[in-house]
């Protein structure tokens, strides 16, 4: 993945389906960036009010990239 994401992006996260019928894509908002390596981050994502009622939390980090996109809308 070559995108580039920012603090104050909108994005969606991908859970997979380890998470049962919390698993797909939901929106919110990157709010921190720490950094891993000089290649990888971890995403921290305050989740949109309905992502935070189906998956019981507020924000969630995200490390692999292939689980993060930017949001078209």
């Amino acid at each position: 993945m070559d995108d580039v994401f920012q603090i104050g992006e909108r994005v969606q996260i991908h859970l997979d389906s380890k998470f049962g019928e919390k698993a797909g894509w939901h929106a919110g908002t990157i709010i921190k960036i720490d950094p891993y390596t000089a290649h990888r981050s971890f995403y921290w994502v305050e989740l949109d009010a309905e992502a935070q009622a189906i998956l019981g939390m507020k924000q969630i980090s995200v490390f692999n990239p292939k689980n993060i996109r930017k949001n078209e809308t």
